[in-house]
């Protein structure tokens, strides 16, 4: 397969295009970001190893910042792939300093730079596009006035990275984007009515949320409805209940992120 696209700091973009070696025992090893990471072993005998371990995937984020790239889809391994993490560490000048396997089949690399000695070398704030910045900005601000719970937020930012080109999406998030797709007709009655019930209770949790906020709910199942005296904080965050149709918006509320299924 072919690598991702170079992504993340811009400084690091220096380091495209070029490798760096580490020899340990009989074995070779050599990493190229955004490219890949390869195993060459060192001996005469006929079947000495020499292949992949990663090809760039993507990186790995916590707490809003890079904390390793992590190359995978690499050479076979039993019933898997190789793959491989690589750390990266603030140091006087680039090169790999340590390779271990710390289980079968993975691989964890410790790349030293003095790329990322800063310390806001790492964060992921400032690569974004002014756009998803906002849109970052929008999302901390609801989960700060309690609209949206953690597992909201932190839905919303993986989107955001996945849109950044930072995250590959998770096959999870493929399938529900395949069945979000799929003809919204029910097979009986009774699913169409377990359906509307859940609904019917998912509104009403919706309804008290506005109530909290001070917020006029008008409308019914049958008519279009409407939310009077938005503020601007809440305009990203709740919008009309669709009247019995798919709409391609969310709505948040204290129970995380709706997720529309009918």
């Amino acid at each position: 397969m072919s690598p991702s696209a170079v992504s993340g700091p811009a400084h690091l973009f220096r380091l495209a295009g070029k490798c760096f070696s580490f020899v340990e025992s009989t074995y070779k090893y050599e990493f190229c970001p955004f490219h890949n990471v390869t195993q060459h072993e060192q001996t005469f005998r006929w079947n000495a190893y020499s292949g992949i371990l990663g090809i760039w995937h993507e990186w790995e984020i916590e707490n809003n910042t890079f904390v390793g790239m992590w190359m995978r889809e690499g050479d076979s391994c039993e019933t898997r792939s190789r793959q491989t993490k690589v750390h990266l560490v603030c140091g006087k000048s680039n090169k790999l300093a340590y390779v271990s396997e710390p289980s079968t089949c993975v691989y964890s690399l410790t790349f030293e730079t003095p790329l990322v000695c800063h310390p806001h070398s790492l964060l992921v704030y400032p690569t974004l596009t002014e756009a998803l910045q906002k849109k970052w900005d929008e999302t901390e601000q609801l989960l700060y006035d309690e609209l949206i719970t953690d597992q909201g937020y932190k839905k919303i930012l993986r989107e955001i990275f996945e849109e950044a080109g930072l995250l590959k999406a998770t096959e999870e998030m493929e399938v529900e984007k395949q069945n979000q797709k799929i003809s919204l007709e029910f097979e009986t009655v009774e699913k169409c009515s377990k359906e509307y019930k859940e609904l019917s209770e998912e509104i009403k949790k919706l309804k008290e949320l506005l109530s909290q906020h001070g917020i006029a709910y008008k409308g019914s199942s049958a008519e279009n409805t409407s939310v009077e005296h938005v503020s601007p904080k809440l305009a990203a965050a709740v919008t009309a209940v669709p009247n019995g149709s798919k709409t391609d918006e969310h709505l948040h509320g204290d129970t995380g992120i709706w997720n529309d299924t009918l």
